[in-house]
């Protein structure tokens, strides 16, 4: 079977709007691994967009699906509800940062996630506005898109966007947009579109994922607590894509000092099972009535002991540290090539949250065709990489964290080759 042929099919099979980075269709992944169907093996630094962050197929993980499938599959929750749904509730209720009561639902995606966080702020708040941030990346149900700072690809066409929602511009230094800037932008809107008085929360991702891994300056999340603070607002940490050991803690919250009062997770904590949850203050999180949360396939069992087998793994194997190893080796091999590729202007990332953007050189003009063509040569070099940013001028890097060193290593020399020849080429 050729990848062509599927290629082939699946364009008269599926609809446009979902779109695909490559026409690698896979047979079988193991670790960092996979290879397609006609046999050609690849090293994954996409990781289903930082979902196997415990790599494809974890032993622990595939043993603990393969016993929950063995005792059952699905019972909705709501209507029988099961224990392990409960531990894994009690496990994220002591792991999100925080040290007051916490209480947590499941969901299944992290879209869905976000949607829930919303009714639960609104519900406890008794307020409806929403501030979100430029670059953001919340989803692509109607809420989550209305949250999302982007317009191309994910608001074309869809009509108009949900009400009562705000953007404010993410700070980026690098992009002339300072935190004062930020700041005064949001005391604008204070004074000029919305009372302070009449919004639920901000949400606002740790590190921007899609936006281009751009982290959130540490003295900004600290004034955005304030401020929160200071009007009665909910802060939201979308920790979507930065969860479960992606920056070096297991969420990209404790790396700021100052804790959210509702959490949103997914991707990683199934460690490729689809589950997602929201963690909240507890008196928060009990403002919905009975029934106003859930969801038939919310905490499926599989999804759940999946999560607690993830959780053992994180912490059993170090991946917290591992994450901070591999990031730091990615960043100095980066480094090492700025003077050799003059479109690199800038490295970044917590962890192994990992980004190298690239600018048209001698000039802040982002250059977007380096980046596709970067990430088109080392596909063919046999490493799947991601581009992000707004600008579409953005690499990332999300292998699994439990990658081998000499699968890192080799993946480290494929990339370093893509740049050079691609420098040249340029």
């Amino acid at each position: 079977m050729l990848n062509s042929d599927i290629a082939a099919r699946r364009t008269d099979a599926i609809s446009r709007g979902v779109g695909v980075t490559t026409q690698v269709y896979a047979e079988r992944a193991e670790n960092a691994e996979l290879w397609d169907v006609e046999g050609r093996r690849y090293i994954d630094f996409a990781a289903g967009i930082a979902v196997v962050n415990t790599g494809h197929r974890h032993p622990k993980v595939i043993a603990a699906v393969k016993a929950q499938l063995d005792q059952f599959t699905h019972t909705c929750h709501q209507v029988v509800p099961y224990e392990n749904y409960v531990t894994l509730a009690e496990r994220l209720n002591k792991a999100v940062p925080g040290s007051f009561a916490k209480k947590t639902i499941f969901v299944t995606t992290g879209a869905e996630a976000v949607e829930n966080a919303v009714k639960i702020a609104r519900a406890a708040t008794n307020r409806s506005a929403i501030i979100a941030f430029t670059g953001a990346f919340h989803g692509r149900t109607f809420m989550g898109m209305t949250l999302t700072g982007k317009v191309v690809p994910y608001k074309t066409g869809f009509g108009a966007m949900m009400p009562d929602v705000f953007h404010v511009p993410f700070p980026i230094e690098m992009h002339g947009q300072t935190m004062e800037d930020s700041l005064a932008v949001l005391d604008n809107l204070f004074k000029a579109d919305v009372d302070p008085n009449r919004v639920a929360a901000f949400i606002i991702e740790p590190v921007q994922g899609e936006g281009g891994f751009y982290e959130v300056p540490r003295a900004f999340m600290t004034k955005l607590r304030e401020i929160a603070d200071k009007h009665g607002i909910l802060l939201i940490a979308d920790e979507v894509q930065t969860g479960f050991a992606r920056t070096g803690k297991l969420f990209a919250m404790e790396h700021f000092g100052v804790v959210a009062d509702i959490t949103t997770m997914a991707k990683g904590l199934g460690g490729g099972f689809p589950i997602a949850a929201v963690t909240g203050r507890a008196e928060i999180m009990d403002a919905p009535g009975p029934g106003g949360l859930g969801g038939t396939y919310g905490g499926n069992p599989i999804g759940i002991a999946a999560g607690n087998a993830v959780l053992d793994v994180i912490e059993e194997e170090g991946l917290n540290q591992r994450a901070d190893s591999l990031g730091n080796r990615l960043k100095q091999r980066l480094h090492s090539l700025i003077s050799e590729v003059p479109q690199i202007a800038g490295i970044r990332g917590p962890g192994f949250m990992n980004a190298v953007e690239f600018n048209i050189p001698g000039t802040k003009a982002p250059n977007a065709n380096f980046a596709n063509a970067v990430r088109a040569k080392a596909l063919d070099k046999g490493l799947i990489l991601l581009t992000c940013g707004v600008y579409g001028n953005v690499i990332r890097f999300l292998s699994p964290i439990t990658i081998q060193d000499n699968i890192f290593a080799e993946a480290m020399d494929i990339l370093e080759d893509t740049l050079r020849e691609c420098a040249k080429e340029a």
